[in-house]
């Protein structure tokens, strides 16, 4: 049985994991972070075609067992005025809207799995180099141990090495200008929001909440700043972080303050990072999917369900051809396009996040988008970009 060496534990690399056992191959899973967070990376988006992909492993219903139906996402502006509702999925049909999550609870559902599937997985696994040969694929870890397998797939996100030795000249992710900032609050008669995540395009910055039906409140703020280092975004007390937001949203209508002022727990803060067009995906024994090769803003809640897609997609590549290189080269030919697509389409979304000084642009800004939203809910134009579906009883070879 042929071995792939996964590199990252988070989405991809356990659902990449999960269908290539269906597929014949033997996998194995390495995670650099040394233990799991229930907290880790706040709550994320999974798209009527994500859920697609992991109602294909049998797991769509145990996500939903934790998650928040959110077909519609309602926008206001800064003085509380109703912009318009736009779909949250395909447009014309709420019963198949996406879903926003916890992302250690979609992370844990996909180890859920891969534990029961037998599927071995090493906390604290950074990836230190790669190693290939004409007969197989080393992967070397920071604590000196190694793994040995016949290919290698980096699902190891924006910052991938992976990517780096596929192709030295890769482009680097480009900076997006906002950061992503976000919690969980309660705040005493905040009414529950069913089908709803609530965006407010405030006077000073762009702020989106929801409220589950046990009274927690999931929480983001989009921030134009200038690029900051990670670890150095990390450092960053959360005090901090909620006194600046506090004055960047203090004029904002109700919830939007009171949910700060109500925070427990930690912040996370991260920049928002893309890359728009990797030509290489792949390089000998070697291949990427993600965020390692197509990262997308999260202003299109797309991120983990082109991940999802990218990992069944690669399955059934490397089930229906012999040969690795091959499988790689048309598994890149598959999924590029779409992509990027959505990764430009995410990008364009994004740009009206970003808030003008001039208190004229805000208020044509407010007085336009209800015109642009009007009709929102029965434009189905964008409905490609959640009723991609790929199925596993076809074979790759006739797509």
């Amino acid at each position: 049985m042929p071995k792939a060496i996964i590199i990252g534990g988070g989405v991809a690399g356990p659902a990449a994991a999960l269908f290539l056992r269906r597929a014949g191959w033997e996998a194995e899973i390495f995670e650099a972070r040394p233990a799991p967070d229930a907290f880790g990376g706040l709550f994320l988006n999974v798209a009527t075609n994500g859920l697609a992909v992991l109602d294909t492993l049998g797991l769509k219903n145990r996500l939903l067992e934790a998650g928040h139906l959110c077909p519609y996402m309602e926008m206001s502006s800064g003085r509380g005025r109703m912009l318009g509702t736009v779909p949250n999925g395909p447009a014309g049909e709420p019963e198949r809207g996406s879903v926003v999550v916890r992302r250690e609870w979609l992370n844990s559902v996909l180890r859920e799995a891969t534990a029961e599937a037998g599927i071995p997985l090493t906390w604290g696994a950074r990836l230190d180099r790669i190693e290939e040969t004409a007969s197989g694929v080393t992967a070397h870890f920071a604590d000196g141990t190694r793994a040995i397998g016949d290919i290698l797939i980096g699902c190891d996100g924006v910052g991938s090495p992976t990517r780096r030795w596929i192709d030295p000249t890769a482009p680097d992710p480009t900076y997006a200008g906002l950061l992503s900032i976000g919690g969980f609050a309660r705040v005493e008669g905040l009414a529950p929001t069913p089908l709803t995540q609530h965006m407010v395009f405030g006077s000073r910055g762009f702020f989106g909440y929801l409220v589950r039906d046990d009274g927690t409140a999931y929480w983001f703020a989009n921030p134009a700043r200038a690029e900051r280092d990670r670890d150095e975004l990390r450092a960053v007390p959360s005090t901090t972080w909620i006194d600046e937001l506090r004055s960047l949203h203090a004029g904002d209508p109700y919830p939007v303050p009171q949910i700060l002022d109500h925070t427990t727990g930690a912040i996370g803060a991260y920049g928002i990072y893309e890359l728009p067009h990797v030509p290489h995906w792949h390089r000998g024994r070697v291949v990427a999917v993600g965020d390692a090769v197509h990262a997308t803003s999260p202003s299109a809640g797309q991120g983990a369900s082109l991940a999802l897609e990218d990992a069944v997609t690669l399955a059934l590549c490397l089930r229906d051809h012999p040969d690795h290189q091959q499988a790689f080269a048309r598994y890149q030919q598959l999924r590029q396009h779409r992509a990027e697509e959505v990764v430009a389409y995410s990008r364009a979304i994004g740009r009206q996040k970003t808030v003008t000084s001039s208190k004229l642009a805000i208020l044509m800004r407010d007085a336009l988008l209800p015109l642009f939203l009007r009709g929102a809910m029965k434009d189905t134009r964008n409905n490609h970009l959640y009723n991609h579906t790929i199925p596993w009883e076809s074979s790759i070879l006739d797509t």
